[in-house]
């Protein structure tokens, strides 16, 4: 018994995945906790990854402008944060507040943290999942 194909099906399933990346931006903070940090600005230096939903990017409305991602991070680099995971965690959230991110991951290194080695961190933070439910409102699994 031989069926056809309904036309424009190949068999292949294909997800894309578009990751917008700012890297190695480079950044004075007021960050830290010991006495020699606090009222300081220090370097850091991060790099960001956004998953984005959908595919078919065409537009710049339709995916994040880089220099978005790098004002948001100058911005925290302006307000005292005593800890580079907080930094980390609130660029993550900013980022997840804009409509096509479903991801954001967020490295930073701290260059002049240690003596020997670099210190650093990576938040990871992904979307709520949400369902529609049967009147077509938003509900959590």
């Amino acid at each position: 018994m031989n069926q056809i194909a309904p036309q424009g099906f190949t068999g292949i399933t294909t997800h894309a995945l578009t990751i917008v990346r700012v890297r190695d931006l480079e950044l004075l903070a007021d960050i830290g906790i010991n006495p020699d940090e606090v009222g300081r600005r220090q370097p850091l230096v991060l790099t960001v990854e956004l998953e984005l939903t959908g595919t078919g990017i065409a537009a710049i409305d339709e995916t994040v402008d880089y220099r978005r991602v790098v004002a948001a991070a100058e911005a925290l680099a302006l307000v005292h944060i005593p800890l580079i995971e907080t930094f980390g965690q609130r660029l993550a959230e900013e980022c997840l507040g804009w409509p096509c991110v479903q991801q954001a991951r967020v490295s930073i290194d701290k260059p002049f943290a240690l003596t020997r080695g670099m210190a650093g961190v990576e938040v990871i933070m992904t979307r709520p999942v949400r369902f529609p439910g049967p009147n077509g409102e938003e509900t959590r699994p």
